[in-house]
């Protein structure tokens, strides 16, 4: 590290001290890299980590997390979606620099895009009139995403002048902008809740998308499509001799999944000390030993019933229903309206979406069902395929987990697929037993 000469001595030792340290191996286990981070433990931190490997669409499958008074270590088993180790250089360079640079809370730029924030009342077919509206005024969506819960939408766009290529900045279009999909947002009955905003730079998409659907308080509704029957169970107990609340989750294991509970857990100012998460076939386990961010564990049972709602809302928000269907095609003027007019049409309920734009090529990803909730005919996904284009359209299956082991005999301390698994509480009692702090840790 090159030094500037203007620091002195006391600088260049906070400099080193609040840096995070990060070690990337691949030699450790057999079956992933292992990333370990340390650093001075800051609200936010962990946060900003995982949203550092999430962001690169790499699986966590086990994780430790534990704090030392005022020093986090963090550490990560990942793939890729394949279930691969990392051994591209250049991915490997970018997280140690990434991790190694973290500032919490920082706002990221839109790119020279105008960023439009809506919120309002799901129903079949609301996907494609909002982009009629945009396409009508002139408005490239450029990237986007789309999130449904408990017959909620919420959405962050990404859009430009499909003229100029430039950013909407006139004040006048903005307001009709706004207008006009708060118009198609709040129906016939949704006239309070239905929300647009417009802004020229945001903080992390998914992360803000967490953030409006908590503010809209999606997780005190009731599921409006049929729920698919495997909920995520999340329990919320207190150890009180050590002033911590232990928050436990078990549920389908799936990508980003602990960034959802993490995110979630950090925007309702709860700070995780101590933490392990493990997969096993196709669950996921994780605990978290938590407190506010002014030292207090959770204090009454109203509290304790709303974080395991909102965890629970967290991990079901990205939770992927339907049918994935893979649209790779050349970009133009009215492709999103015209895609999506023609799922409405057919009676295809859109639950979740990603929109991206690569060159002159537009990437979109749509997650599809009926009208109540369930699996779309294959008969009926074939029609839809013909009138868009079958070369264009195409049916994914979602990428397997393919790192689901037995029990390993590299780290025994986490037994899985099919053992019990060691909860962090022991693992910290027993160092407290050792260390003359408390009798017993059984």
């Amino acid at each position: 590290m090159e030094w500037s000469a203007c620091l002195d001595e006391y600088e260049k030792l906070v400099i080193r001290m609040t840096t995070p340290r990060v070690v990337i191996d691949n030699a450790v286990s057999s079956k992933a890299t292992v990333v370990k981070v340390d650093s001075a433990r800051k609200h936010r931190i962990l946060l900003e980590a995982v949203q550092v490997l999430t962001d690169l669409n790499l699986s966590i499958n086990k994780a430790y997390i534990s704090s030392d008074g005022r020093w986090f270590m963090d550490v990560f088993h990942v793939t890729d979606l394949n279930g691969n180790k990392l051994t591209d250089e250049s991915v490997i360079n970018y997280i140690e620099q990434s991790l190694g640079t973290i500032h919490p809370g920082k706002i990221t730029g839109s790119n020279g895009l105008t960023a439009l924030e809506l919120t309002g009342t799901d129903r079949i077919g609301l996907l494609s009139e909002v982009f009629a509206v945009l396409a009508d005024l002139q408005c490239s969506v450029v990237d986007a995403k789309v999130w449904t819960h408990n017959g909620r939408i919420a959405s962050l766009m990404y859009v430009k002048d499909c003229n100029s290529g430039s950013p909407i900045e006139d004040t006048q279009h903005i307001d009709r902008i706004e207008a006009r999909l708060r118009n198609v947002l709040k129906g016939d009955n949704d006239i309070r809740s239905a929300k647009t905003m417009v802004s020229m730079a945001v903080t992390h998409t998914e992360r803000r998308l967490h953030q409006v659907m908590f503010a809209d308080r999606d997780y005190e509704r009731k599921p409006i499509l049929q729920p698919s029957g495997d909920s995520p169970v999340v329990t919320v107990q207190n150890w009180v001799e050590r002033g911590y609340s232990v928050v436990n989750v078990q549920c389908k294991d799936r990508t980003k999944l602990l960034f959802d509970v993490v995110c979630t857990l950090t925007d309702m100012e709860y700070i995780v000390f101590h933490a392990t998460i493990n997969t096993a076939g196709d669950r996921a386990y994780l605990e978290f030993y938590i407190r506010h961010t002014d030292g207090t564990p959770i204090s009454s049972e109203p509290e304790r019933q709303r974080v395991i709602q909102c965890l629970q809302a967290a991990v079901e928000r990205r939770a992927s229903e339907g049918v994935r269907l893979e649209l790779c095609t050349p970009d133009r003027q009215g492709l999103l309206a015209d895609v999506t007019r023609t799922f409405r049409e057919n009676g295809l309920n859109v639950t979740r979406a990603e929109i991206s734009t690569a060159g002159d090529m537009a990437l979109n990803v749509f997650y599809v069902t009926d009208a109540v909730g369930n699996p779309v005919d294959p008969k009926l996904i074939e029609s839809v395929r013909q009138k868009i284009g079958v070369s264009n359209l195409k049916v994914k299956e979602l990428p397997p987990l393919i790192y689901h082991q037995e029990a390993e005999r590299e780290d025994q301390t986490v037994g899985v697929a099919g053992t019990v698994l060691l909860s962090l509480g022991s693992l910290v009692k027993k160092n407290l037993y050792h260390l003359g702090l408390i009798r017993s840790y059984s």
